[in-house]
């Protein structure tokens, strides 16, 4: 679903990503890890063709990011940190506007709204202006505007920043359900390593704009371990300080 080779992103002279490779297959929730300031937002904004790349390549969803960006962006769903609602419309109204701007008609707008809607458990929400909804409650509107179009990879930036833990576990539950049941593959980030541990398949983990490790959850951790069957079993928290603490050195 992603494959990227030798992808770099240069500002004024600094590069911010280094020339990184890796592939995302289909139906996976991948999670890409990395401090502030690593280059995870800036490799995901050119993958999702709000930056172009200074030099690589990738294929996105079966189209090319550098000569066929408009079909990148047909196949894929993306959702920003900030909210995408309205605090002074109606969420439904935005959402079907966003619809017909995909290219559906009035009624087969409406007719998706509300699948999406149904499916993220937020019937009978609609009439609601953005500014009256929980924090949860926007963060899922803004995952709808994101499937509208039925996209086969979704990519969330920081999807559960600032929810309580409720709010967190509900939206993983809503995450996980796109894989399993729509087969959807899903690329986000996330400063959470609880939540990277819990909800992704595989881990991507990006300092100072190389990618330094990559592995399942418990594959990281066994790397991290080593050999010795005394110790403890890592974490996630063990497993990002130990290895991007090797990079800078």
């Amino acid at each position: 679903m992603i494959e990227v080779r030798g992808l770099r992103k240069s500002f004024d002279g600094v590069e911010a990503v280094r020339g990184v490779d890796f592939a995302v297959e289909a139906g996976e929730i991948v999670g890409f890890l990395g401090q502030n300031g690593a280059g995870k937002t800036t490799t995901m904004r050119m993958l999702t063709t709000l930056l172009r790349p200074t030099s690589g390549t990738a294929v996105v969803a079966g189209h090319d990011l550098l000569t066929d960006p408009r079909g990148v962006r047909r196949r894929i769903g993306y959702v920003a940190q900030g909210n995408s609602t309205n605090p002074l419309n109606p969420v439904g109204d935005e959402l079907e506007l966003q619809a017909m701007l995909h290219g559906m008609r009035a009624a087969e707008a409406r007719q998706r709204v509300a699948e999406v809607l149904d499916r993220l458990d937020l019937t009978g929400l609609a009439g609601r202006v953005g500014g009256a909804l929980s924090g949860g409650q926007r963060r899922r509107f803004d995952i709808a505007f994101g499937l509208l179009h039925r996209p086969p990879l979704l990519f969330l930036d920081e999807p559960t920043t600032g929810l309580d833990p409720q709010s967190r576990a509900d939206l993983w539950r809503h995450i996980r359900a796109l894989r399993d049941e729509q087969g959807m593959t899903v690329f986000l980030t996330t400063h959470y390593l609880e939540e990277a541990d819990a909800l992704c398949d595989r881990l991507l983990i990006i300092d100072a704009g190389r990618i330094v490790a990559e592995g399942t959850p418990e594959e990281l951790k066994r790397r991290v371990a080593g050999d010795d069957p005394d110790a403890p079993v890592p974490t996630l928290d063990d497993v990002f300080l130990t290895l991007t603490d090797k990079e800078r050195v």
